[in-house]
């Protein structure tokens, strides 16, 4: 498995990632909320060790961004907070499990395992299918009429959450999260990545399926009727 763990806490992460590690998983570690956030969306994940006390953005914000941003991996989130109110948030905001600090890494280990193979079981969850355009979320390729595309980290992640929301509009605001969290760069650069993904999924074909909608952001229609 690939596994990301967001967790702030050097000892608490330094003993997650060793353990998972020795069990032969790929581990990556974010240190706060919006750099597990744009890890999530860049790369694929198998599972994501989400703790719920974060800086900059807290765990709950990150699991609800990254719904939104049509992610769905399993987030497992880990808290000192224990309460069924807290419990309850954590599932309302897009978890899929939820452990109470402190825990033994066996269970843990077992909570990983089971959503793995809840998730590895659902064959659609693995592909976003609009139109004629196929995404495969664990390989970051795409294919429109027996054509495969492989993205980049930023078209993918443009991709995912386009087609996950279509025809529903993406605001800019929305994009920007997805693509770099709190650290958004200077410059009309989101605009540059909408453009390399048009010139590789729509400029082959006679129809486009990205459509900007002015002052907005972008939508995917299968016809003009559909556009906002």
């Amino acid at each position: 498995m690939k596994i990301l763990l967001v967790e702030d806490h050097a000892d608490i992460a330094g003993v997650i990632f060793d353990y998972f590690e020795i069990l032969g998983h790929t581990m990556d570690h974010a240190l706060t909320g919006s750099q597990g956030l744009s890890l999530s969306c860049e790369q694929h994940y198998d599972i994501i060790i989400l703790d719920v006390m974060l800086p900059k953005m807290d765990g709950m914000t990150v699991c609800k961004k990254l719904r939104k941003a049509g992610v769905d991996t399993p987030v497992l989130m880990l808290t000192a907070m224990g309460e069924n109110d807290d419990i309850v948030s954590g599932f309302d905001h897009g978890a899929d499990d939820y452990l109470v600090k402190p825990f033994d890494l066996k269970v843990l280990e077992a909570r990983v395992n089971a959503l793995h193979r809840r998730h590895s079981g659902d064959v659609s969850a693995k592909r976003l299918t609009f139109d004629e355009l196929s995404l495969d979320l664990s390989s970051f390729t795409a294919s429109r009429r027996g054509c495969q595309f492989v993205l980049n980290p930023s078209m993918f992640t443009l991709l995912r959450l386009l087609m996950s929301r279509a025809p529903k509009v993406v605001t800019k605001e929305e994009l920007i999260t997805a693509l770099w969290g709190d650290d958004e760069p200077e410059g009309n650069v989101l605009r540059s990545h909408v453009y390399q993904l048009r010139n590789l999924i729509d400029k082959p074909f006679e129809y486009g399926y990205i459509r900007t909608v002015p002052k907005v952001g972008y939508q995917m229609v299968k016809s003009e009727e559909d556009a906002a």
